[in-house]
């Protein structure tokens, strides 16, 4: 065994090291002290280390493998260990990028472009202010966004020291199970075995709360306030998990942001992509089992393949979503209405104004849009003559150009008419407050066209603006607006209302009044804004 003055002077070492390798990306790491930070968890100690007042850990593992036999099924427990287990640097990322080669994954959506990919990805990050002062903080659960096929839970933008230490709170951030590994429905094929096949990326989040509801106390956090928050992709998991019996009792506040969605994919449309994929590897059928024996990285790629090959009649629809399958998600999640199951955990939901700035770039081609274009672009998004739509924007926004009509028009359909939809379906529930906004600040990244993009919000509400982009984070309003955005999401998940003496009084949504927080260097609340295009866009969308 090593003597204890060399186990310290390697524990010095590694966390120089990762340090060192990730100065880029975590610009106010601090030292570690020799011997780290240590704290239990139900499988073991681990060790972490001190950031400016925050104990940082990473890669916790909170699930077992998910490959072999393992893969499709729900999780399993993490395999205990002895002695003290660093938890010093990131784990693997859900697996996720196709033809990716060898090492590191690059050019997928992962947050951590650096770090493996892997199967074994059941494992989270904890930053926490203070582990053994007996203090019981809000715990807050970053679900990363993606859609439910990329992404991850490390990285610069996500990582929680500052929202942690300013906000005295524990941030959690996970990866869990993605794409055809997290979300392909078998149990018609299968049987029972595989009944929760379509869902088991969303059972490991289910897992991670279940891991902190068991260990977060031992990091300062309160088992009995957590709060899930996610944006795009992650909103529309915190939107499910709502809906799912399995993760009732499990959070105390949900946080939608950019994520609204109101159905999922139906058992009839999941078995039909569950046949393209078995077809597309040269399986019979009746064989689907052998799925689990097949490459990752030819999985990953037959995969791809299907669902290029998808389309979708639910605008807003994407691939390899979670399968209503009658058990773990019992039903659409937000249709008809609200989730019974949910209706007494707050709600705060919203996007950013001009979202979809950030999949057609403005260029100086599509910047110089004519009306010809215009009509063109909307009459292929929104599967019918356009007039009607473009008319009632252009009378909402009379100095608009055509590039911004098709903006504002895109991102309405459906993102933005969604989440005011679901705010008002919450609302409708009368049991526990929804509270929306819509991100107005606009980012001068991008030549100053991309106006405020999906995603804008994410470094506000972390409070990294730091890390945000050269230009933000030269700018002190940045700073400014991030401590107040940061400060509101902290004070929902601290008391249910996100209401702060930095922002105007910011009233619960109903369905009359419609009061939105406005995000800006000048923040305000508005009635109902956009009521004009809103009405129009709930009508096209059938939602009236």
């Amino acid at each position: 065994m090593a003597s204890v003055s060399s186990r310290r002077a390697f524990v010095k070492q590694a966390a120089m090291l990762v340090a060192a390798t990730q100065a880029s990306r975590w610009p106010t790491l601090a030292a570690a002290e020799p011997d780290g930070v240590i704290a239990t968890t139900s499988a073991g100690r681990i060790r972490g280390i001190a950031s400016e007042g925050v104990n940082v850990f990473k890669g916790i593992p909170y699930g077992g493998t998910a490959a072999g036999n393992n893969r499709f099924m729900p999780p399993t427990k993490p395999a205990p260990w002895t002695g003290v287990r660093d938890a010093l640097a990131y784990g693997p990322t859900a697996p996720q990028t196709v033809n990716r080669g060898s090492g590191p994954a690059r050019g997928s959506a992962a947050a951590c472009p650096s770090c493996e990919e892997s199967e074994d990805c059941l494992v989270l990050n904890v930053f926490s202010p203070g582990l053994s002062d007996g203090r019981k903080r809000p715990v807050m659960v970053w679900l990363h966004g993606g859609g439910f096929a990329t992404g991850s839970g490390s990285g610069p933008i996500l990582d929680g020291t500052s929202l942690a230490r300013h906000g005295d709170v524990v941030v959690v951030t996970i990866n869990h199970r993605l794409n055809v590994f997290g979300f392909t429905y078998l149990g018609e094929s299968e049987g029972s075995d595989f009944a929760s096949s379509g869902a088991v990326g969303l059972l490991d989040i289910v897992a991670a709360l279940q891991w902190v509801r068991d260990n977060i106390d031992r990091f300062g956090g309160d088992p009995n306030l957590v709060t899930i928050f996610g944006q795009s992709g992650g909103g529309r998991k915190v939107a499910t998990l709502m809906a799912m019996p399995s993760a009732k009792g499990l959070f105390h506040r949900a946080i939608i942001e950019s994520g609204a969605v109101l159905r999922l994919t139906t058992r009839e449309d999941a078995v039909r992509t569950t046949d393209l994929l078995i077809a597309e590897l040269g399986l019979a059928k009746g064989h689907a089992r052998e799925l689990q024996n097949v490459p990752m990285a030819r999985l990953l790629a037959a995969n791809a393949a299907v669902t290029s090959k998808l389309t979708f009649g639910e605008p807003g629809m994407v691939a390899n979503s979670p399968t209503v399958d009658g058990a773990v998600i019992p039903n659409h999640p937000w249709d008809p209405s609200g989730p019974a199951l949910s209706a007494n955990i707050p709600l705060l939901i919203g996007y950013a104004r001009t979202e979809e700035t950030l999949y057609d770039r403005p260029t100086p081609e599509t910047l110089a849009l004519d009306e010809a274009g215009l009509r063109a672009r909307a009459e292929k998004r929104l599967g019918m003559n356009p007039e009607r739509v473009i008319e009632v924007f252009r009378k909402a926004h009379p100095d608009a150009t055509p590039w911004d009509l098709w903006i504002l028009i895109a991102t309405d359909h459906p993102r933005g008419t969604y989440s005011r939809e679901l705010a008002r379906r919450k609302a409708l529930q009368a049991a526990a407050p929804a509270f929306a906004y819509r991100f107005d600040w606009e980012t001068p990244e991008g030549g100053g066209h991309m106006r405020s993009p999906h995603t804008i919000e994410v470094p506000f509400v972390f409070n990294n603006i730091k890390v945000a982009g050269p230009l933000i984070s030269k700018m002190p309003q940045a700073y400014a607006l991030a401590d107040k955005v940061s400060a509101a999401w902290v004070a929902f998940a601290r008391t249910g209302n996100p209401n702060t003496p930095g922002l105007p009084k910011w009233p619960a949504y109903s369905t009359t009044a419609r009061d939105t927080m406005l995000f800006n260097n000048a923040s305000r609340v508005e009635q109902d804004p956009d009521r004009e295009p809103r009405l129009v866009m709930e009508q096209l969308l059938k939602l009236t």
